[in-house]
């Protein structure tokens, strides 16, 4: 796919401003999700519906917010309280039991809900364990949509129209049983939904035998629906469904359209035509912020940096690397996979061979961290790894470093690239997905376009010139700075896209839009 730069990529970004909401902003509106910080997180996920979701409550919505009751969350020992009596749940031939939690915190921000199911969610992993799935995956996230399609009209009493908002493929079947099982309940046949493609390698496909199990209709299973190479996908299914499907970048939107970046589903993506969009993902600006930052050394701006001299020295301090303002450090906060380019990290000479620095954070494949180790090792004055993730050591590596290198094999959207701009810190990264929309190359970061190592290699070889021209820096530090990635510009994108999912909804029903 021909990548577009300039005038191309300024046209993509400019299709998520807001325009003017529609009736949506009069809905209830269910973000079901898997992940939301800061409860549950094991990448972008949670914080992104956080942010969508807290955003939308800002703006005056009637926002709730369904996930799992995972183990980790009670083990965190958070304040919380049951929200009526248990139900049960009828999927195929299983009956299970659920109940819903609730922790109020007074903010009047959107109400977060839990689903307790101590077999499915009583355990430490939400997906799996030791780098293996739990095998039966489908049970338990079947039995979250499931159970969120039947408790929905109780979480939305009363005559608001009614907007689901899935989130990936752990969620993508609450519209299958809307439109199958639920087929004409008034409720359930004027709910309008909208599914949200976080990171479309993972579809949740599993034998065709499971769709008993779930208690879904063999006549599922054929090409147009669930049927992917033998398997049934559950993301598929949602696509085919769902009224609206969402990406999180104008870029990634036309990626998966792709035979390349389509991840087999592409032929599903190009048949949804204009029901499939790109809008662009924010941070939080109160959190993100380097003028009122307590997880870091000094506080600092675009129109005194000086703190940031401070952060950087104290970083470099930290993991035993040489205390030099001269040398070009750049981190890497990324969970330690092939998705995030470590192929050509490893497989390069840069990180071997230059001056620069740097520090990796977050865990990861065990050859990843195995072959990071062995650079931090031979180069300790150098190259630091840390394994052991935490979102105060994330705060002090963007804040601290003088560049953030994102080399990815495809980033749907990516935060952290924001987050960096925000900090001064110059992102160095592959022209694909949402760092193509958010990153210009020479002006507020670098980028480099084939997936190869010697094309990093000339990255951090260009990163390392630049540097050493002071004035040039600073320009491109001041550019990032200046870009404003906050979620308040793009909460109404959001609303339009909850409008034509709402006409949609009640164009398949043959009645006027409420």
């Amino acid at each position: 796919m021909a990548r577009g730069t300039g005038a191309a990529r300024k046209k993509r970004v400019s299709e998520t401003k807001p325009r003017q909401a529609g009736p949506s902003r009069e809905t209830r509106i269910v973000h079901l999700s898997a992940e939301y910080w800061p409860y549950i997180r094991t990448g972008g996920l949670g914080e992104a519906v956080r942010g969508m979701a807290t955003y939308q409550s800002a703006a005056g919505s009637d926002v709730t917010v369904l996930l799992p009751l995972f183990q980790p969350i009670l083990d965190a020992d958070y304040e919380l309280e049951p929200v009526g009596d248990s139900f049960t749940v009828q999927i195929g031939h299983r009956v299970e039991t659920g109940r819903l939690w609730e922790e109020r915190d007074g903010t009047g921000g959107p109400r977060v809900l839990f689903l307790e199911n101590e077999a499915y969610f009583g355990r430490p992993g939400v997906y799996g364990e030791a780098g293996e799935d739990y095998p039966d995956n489908h049970l338990r996230f079947s039995y979250l949509t499931a159970a969120a399609a039947q408790i929905l009209p109780e979480l939305c009493p009363g005559p608001k129209p009614v907007l689901l908002h899935m989130h990936d493929w752990h969620t993508a079947l609450a519209v299958v049983y809307l439109r199958t099982l639920g087929r004409g309940d008034p409720f359930a046949d004027r709910v309008a939904t909208v599914l949200s493609v976080h990171n479309g390698g993972f579809q949740g496909h599993f034998p065709k035998e499971i769709l008993a199990e779930m208690g879904l209709p063999f006549e599922l299973y054929h090409m147009d629906v669930m049927e992917w190479y033998g398997r049934a996908n559950a993301l598929k299914a949602g696509l085919v469904f769902t009224d609206m499907a969402a990406t999180v970048s104008p870029s990634h939107s036309f990626e998966l359209r792709t035979e390349a970046g389509g991840f087999g589903l592409h032929h599903t993506f190009l048949g949804l035509h204009d029901r499939l969009v790109g809008v662009l993902n924010g941070i939080d600006n109160r959190i993100w912020d380097p003028a009122n930052d307590p997880d870091i050394p000094a506080p600092y701006s675009a129109e005194d940096l000086s703190g940031k001299a401070i952060c950087k020295a104290a970083l470099q301090k930290e993991y035993g690397l040489t205390e030099d303002s001269g040398a070009l450090l750049i981190g890497m906060v990324a969970r330690m996979v092939s998705q995030k380019g470590m192929d050509l990290i490893l497989g390069g000479r840069a990180i071997r061979e230059s001056d620069a620095q740097f520090i990796f954070l977050g865990s990861g494949e065990a050859k990843f961290e195995d072959g990071l180790r062995n650079l931090a090792a031979a180069h300790p004055n150098r190259v630091a790894a840390e394994f052991d993730f935490t979102e105060e050591r994330e705060h002090r590596v963007v804040a601290g470093a003088d560049a953030l290198l994102m080399p990815s094999l495809y980033e749907p959207c990516g935060l952290t690239q924001m987050r960096a701009m925000r900090y001064g810190t110059v992102p160095l990264a592959r022209r694909v997905g949402g760092l193509e929309d958010t990153v210009e190359d020479g002006h507020t970061g670098l980028l480099f376009d084939d997936y190869k190592p010697e094309r990093l290699d000339w990255l951090i070889e260009r990163a390392i010139a630049r540097y050493q021209k002071p004035a040039t820096w600073r320009d491109t530090v001041e550019h990032g700075m200046a870009e404003d990635f906050s979620w308040e510009r793009v909460v109404d994108r959001y609303f339009e896209v909850y409008d034509q999912a709402f006409e949609a909804r009640f164009e398949s029903l043959d009645v006027a839009t409420p």
